[in-house]
């Protein structure tokens, strides 16, 4: 019987450099390069999807060129996807995602919404007539806010009270429920923010629905695609980042062929093709952003960050806060103060060589950001104290 292969958190490390593009000498020329590499850019905090692709590109591209392929080229898209979460997909792998994991999403959010509009005294016909009404007019516009599009169609501004008698009481739109459902189902897609990059309220638009596909086919191709740059990885780490059930995860890996390894933490998998070394690169550190992919691929991250650490770097939630890499490893964070300045604190020490480079990248970071202020969405204590 042939041994199963092994895969110590080195070579981990060295794989993530490499194919997360954090190594310099591994770094991209397009953001489309960028987000092919790590699957998808989390995106529920704008500023992420720009920070995470500037990090990875050799000469980080201005902010248009990312806003190009979002909203001219479309050659990337936003979108919800993965555990409800909101990334930015190559547009080629939108469909994959949608009949992988957002069409069940969907479903569940569709349900939700007709029984929030119930409780309004809005029946199913009602909301039919207003989504028609919605999408008509969106059509004919072009693109919209969701308060213009609440100006065209006055359907859209009927409020319901959510959570009545509670001390988070408060009223909602269906124009606001209505275009979070629509958007999941694929009947319209985000277009450019009101304001600049950092901003989190988005034009609508109409787009063609995505094709149909079968779910386990698109889970299949999800699955091959994850584990191509996050791989080896546990079935609890696919299973986490994707929100399917054990059942869909271990039918994914199958359809793949996915071939079991040893990992530190017990059995890992990895594409057959990939069971062999890969040369660790030249040293380097990067800066990442909140919510950046690179920790947030997996579950299990202790080969990369050690426990001592994260208490400092997540807030309440598990979300990921501002960090700082060595070698493929979380050292320490960094923030923005309110002049601009970027800051950062070493957790455990790293080496003077190594210590002067996270310098370098905080200058290289400083300069891209410019004049624009970034304060993260999900805020961790060592960001709070360094932000100050």
């Amino acid at each position: 019987m042939t041994a199963r292969p092994h895969i110590d958190d080195a070579q981990r490390r060295a794989r993530l450099g490499v194919r997360q593009l954090l190594a310099p000498q591994h770094r991209a020329a397009t953001p489309e390069q960028v987000t092919r590499a790590v699957v998808a850019l989390h995106a529920s905090d704008p500023a992420s999807v720009f920070l995470s692709t500037a990090a990875r590109l050799a000469d980080p591209a201005p902010v248009a060129a990312v806003e190009k392929a979002l909203y001219e080229d479309a050659t990337l898209v936003r979108m919800h996807g993965m555990r409800r979460t909101l990334f930015v997909v190559p547009a080629g792998l939108a469909s994959t995602v949608q009949a992988s994991t957002t069409v069940k999403v969907a479903a569940k959010e569709r349900i939700g919404f007709t029984a929030f509009a119930a409780t309004g005294g809005f029946d199913t016909d009602w909301l039919a007539e207003a989504e028609r009404e919605a999408l008509t007019a969106l059509e004919r516009a072009g693109q919209a806010t969701g308060s213009q599009l609440g100006a065209l169609v006055p359907r859209l501004r009927e409020e319901i009270t959510v959570s009545a008698g509670k001390p988070y009481e408060a009223r909602q739109t269906i124009g606001t429920r209505m275009l979070r459902v629509l958007g999941m189902e694929g009947s319209i897609v985000r277009r450019r923010p009101v304001g600049g990059w950092t901003s989190g309220q988005h034009h609508w638009a109409t787009q063609r629905p995505y094709p149909d596909r079968p779910a386990a086919e698109a889970q299949a191709e999800l699955a091959r695609q994850w584990l191509a740059a996050y791989g080896p990885a546990t079935v609890e780490d696919l299973r986490w980042w994707t929100g399917w059930g054990l059942r869909e995860v271990r039918a994914a890996l199958a359809a793949c062929a996915a071939v079991p390894v040893g990992l530190t933490e017990g059995e890992g998998f990895v594409l057959p093709e990939d069971t062999g070394p890969v040369t660790e690169p030249a040293p380097w550190v990067a800066l990442l952003p909140a919510l950046d992919p690179a920790p947030m691929g997996t579950r299990y991250r202790h080969w990369f960050l050690p426990d001592e650490h994260q208490g400092e770097l997540f807030d309440r939630s598990g979300n990921i806060g501002p960090t700082v890499w060595s070698d493929g490893r979380i050292v320490g964070g960094w923030a923005q103060r309110p002049d601009g300045e970027i800051t950062w604190q070493l957790l455990e020490p790293v080496g003077r060589e190594a210590e002067s480079a996270v310098g370098a990248e905080a200058a290289r970071l400083s300069a891209w950001v410019g004049a624009t202020r970034i304060t993260p969405r999900f805020r961790t204590p060592l960001e709070r104290r360094l932000s100050a």
